[in-house]
C-alpha cells in the first residue's frame, strides 16, 4: 500500500463526537425519569409523603352495661356493724385467743384479764351464801320449836296450869324466832345477788366476741394493761376490732345536683380498685337523710347482691347507677373499639392499625353496636392503638403524627 493510501486512511472525529453526545444525553434523562419514577412511586407508597396528622383510639374491654349507666360515684367499703372489743374493768391481758383476720362466733372468748382476785370474790360469795343457807336451817328449826312450845303454853294457859307469863315468854320466843328466819332469807338474797355480782365481775375478765365477725386489728397483746378509757400511759382501751363481713356495703357521695337520679333498691355495678377486672352487682340500700354542706353531696349506702370474701374494709371502690337491671348476657366483658375507627374498603371493615409511626390497614369482623362502641369478634388485641376517624386521606403505609 502506498503511503498515499495510508494518509487517506483516518476516522472522521465530528460524527463519532456526535454519537457520544447523543449516547450520554439518553443516559441522563434516562437517570432523571427513573429517579422521578422512583420518587413518584415511594410517595405513592407513602415513604416520601409528609405525615399525615392523627387521632387514635384504643381496642379495650368494654361491659354492656357502661351504655346504659346514669352515672359514676366513687366511695368505700364499710362495715355497717363492727365493734371495738373493751373490757369494763382494769387488768392485765393474761390470754389473747385470735388476731389478725381470725373468725369468731358471737359469745367465742377473745380475751381474758388475770381473775385471782374475781376468782377469790366469787368463792367468798360462794361460801356466804352457804352460811346464809345453813343460818336460815337454824332459824328454821328454832322457829318450829318455838312455835310448839307457844302452842302447848297457849293450851295450858288457858287450862290455867302456868302462869299468864310463861305464855307471855313462849309468844315473845316465837315471833322472835319468826323473825330470825325473815332475816336470815333476807341474808339468802343478800348472799345471791353478792354472788351474781361476782360472777358479773368474773365475766368481765372474759372479753367476747359481741356477734359473728372477722377481726380487722389487733390493739393489746399479752401483758398490756386494759382500761376501759385508755387513759393511763401505756394502756389499752380496745384489744381487738372487729367487724362483720357480712354487713359490708359502699358508702359513696353524690352530689346534690345528681341525687336525683337515684333511688332505693336502684340497680348498680361495683368495681373495686383491688379487683379492675371484675363487676359486683349491687342494689341502692340507703339514700342517708342529710346532705353534707362542706362536699355539697349526700351519702348513698350500695348494698352487694353477693358478697365475695376477696371483698374488705376500707378498699376503695366505684359505683355506676344504672337505668334498667343488668342482664345475664351483659355480665361478661367484650372487646370493643370506637365504631368511627371502623371504615369500609373493598366492601370489607377495615381498620388503621398504628406500627412504628405508620399505619396498616387491617381487616375486622365486629358485632354488636354499644353507643359509640362496636363489638369486635376478630381483629386488633386488646391494647392495640388504631386511627380514629381515618376518612379516605389514610392509605395503607402512610406516616402518621399523633395528636393530642
Amino acid at each position: 500500500m502506498t503511503s498515499e493510501n495510508i494518509n487517506r486512511l483516518k476516522i472522521e472525529k465530528s460524527v463519532s463526537a456526535g454519537r457520544k453526545s447523543r449516547f450520554t444525553r439518553y443516559l441522563i434523562i434516562l437517570f432523571f425519569v427513573s429517579i422521578a419514577a422512583a420518587i413518584g412511586f415511594l410517595y405513592q407508597k407513602g415513604i416520601l409523603s409528609p405525615a399525615v396528622d392523627i387521632q387514635t383510639t384504643s381496642v379495650q374491654y368494654v361491659y354492656p352495661s357502661q351504655t346504659f349507666t346514669l352515672m359514676n360515684a366513687s366511695g368505700y367499703i364499710v362495715a355497717q356493724r363492727k365493734a371495738a372489743v373493751a373490757s369494763k374493768i382494769t387488768g392485765r391481758l393474761v390470754y389473747l385467743a385470735v388476731e389478725e383476720g381470725s373468725r369468731v362466733r358471737s359469745g367465742d372468748i377473745i380475751a381474758r384479764l388475770e381473775n385471782e382476785d374475781m376468782l377469790a370474790a366469787r368463792d367468798q360469795a360462794i361460801a356466804n351464801m352457804e352460811t346464809a343457807r345453813f343460818n336460815l336451817k337454824q332459824a328454821v328449826a328454832e322457829m318450829n320449836d318455838a312455835e310448839k312450845q307457844f302452842d302447848r303454853s297457849r293450851a295450858l294457859v288457858d287450862a290455867e296450869y302456868i302462869a299468864h307469863s310463861e305464855f307471855d315468854a313462849a309468844e315473845a320466843r316465837y315471833i322472835s324466832a319468826r323473825a330470825l328466819v325473815d332475816a336470815r332469807k333476807s341474808v339468802i338474797k343478800s348472799s345471791q345477788a353478792a354472788l351474781r355480782e361476782a360472777d358479773v365481775m368474773l365475766d368481765y375478765t372474759q372479753l367476747r366476741a359481741p356477734f359473728d365477725a372477722v377481726v380487722l386489728t389487733k390493739n393489746a397483746d399479752v401483758g398490756d394493761i386494759v382500761t376501759p378509757l385508755g387513759a393511763a400511759a401505756n394502756a389499752k382501751a380496745a384489744v381487738v376490732d372487729v367487724a362483720d363481713m357480712a354487713s359490708l356495703m359502699v358508702e359513696v357521695d353524690v352530689s346534690e345536683s345528681s341525687i336525683g337520679q337515684v333511688q332505693k333498691d336502684q340497680p348498680c355495678e361495683i368495681q373495686l380498685d383491688a379487683l379492675p377486672d371484675e363487676r359486683f352487682p349491687g342494689r341502692v340500700h340507703m339514700i342517708v337523710p342529710t346532705a353534707d354542706r362542706s362536699k355539697a353531696s349526700v351519702m348513698v349506702k350500695v348494698a352487694f347482691d353477693r358478697l365475695d370474701p376477696r371483698i374488705l374494709p376500707e378498699m376503695s371502690a366505684k359505683t355506676a347507677f344504672l337505668s334498667r337491671q343488668v342482664l345475664p348476657e351483659e355480665q361478661k366483658p367484650i372487646k370493643a373499639l370506637a365504631s368511627a375507627a371502623i371504615v369500609q374498603r373493598n366492601n370489607q371493615q377495615k381498620v388503621f392499625l398504628i406500627a412504628n409511626e405508620r399505619v396498616v390497614e387491617t381487616p375486622v369482623e365486629t358485632g354488636k353496636q354499644f353507643d359509640n362502641l362496636i363489638e369486635l369478634r376478630d381483629g386488633p388485641d386488646i391494647g392495640e392503638k388504631v386511627v380514629l376517624n381515618p376518612g379516605t386521606r389514610i392509605q395503607n403505609g402512610v406516616r402518621i403524627k399523633i395528636i393530642q
